[in-house]
């Protein structure tokens, strides 16, 4: 009777030694500069999948909501521009009577300063295109956007077509 209580206490003393060394160690990793950093970039990577998606989905329905959209997943220059040329590219929208869906496929974070708050992101993405004819067509392009965070988060503040061979 007495080996199992020596056995037992062993084995509890040697439990509660792993429990705590993967404890601290658990601790340590999900508290390291290694760790914020990758929280920083998945922040970065989601906000730039949203703000793709926002910046290519339009309905000319719905023009004032998308164009408010825009302006909201912008900063910098990029908003400006936006905002600078909100009537005429109103007007082009509901012009061409066209609805468009778009999806991020893939995405990636190619660039990250965490101090300067300034990222680069390259995405697939997914278009339909139902023009008023109801003839949708749907393509696939890559794009290459800058992001800024912002008091309100990770914001677009580039966006344009990634050219094959770049």
């Amino acid at each position: 009777m007495r080996i199992f209580t020596v056995v037992a206490v062993v084995l509890a003393v040697l439990t509660f030694g792993y429990a705590a060394y993967f404890g601290v160690a658990w601790y340590s990793a999900s508290h390291s500069s290694e760790s914020q950093f990758a929280a920083t970039r998945d922040e970065a990577l989601r906000s730039g999948q949203v703000g793709i998606a926002n910046f290519l989905t339009l309905d000319y329905k719905k023009v004032d909501e998308d164009l408010q959209r825009w302006l909201n997943s912008s900063t910098g220059e990029l908003r400006a521009e936006i905002d600078k040329d909100k009537d005429s590219r109103k007007k082009q929208l509901v012009d061409a009577k066209s609805v468009t869906t778009s999806k991020v496929l893939d995405s990636a974070i190619t660039e990250l300063d965490d101090r300067a708050g300034s990222a680069s992101m390259i995405a697939v993405v997914e278009s339909t295109v139902t023009p008023a004819d109801g003839k949708q067509v749907t393509k696939i392009n890559r794009y290459l956007t800058k992001l800024t965070r912002t008091e309100d988060g990770w914001k677009l503040s580039q966006l344009g077509p990634l050219r094959a061979g770049v």
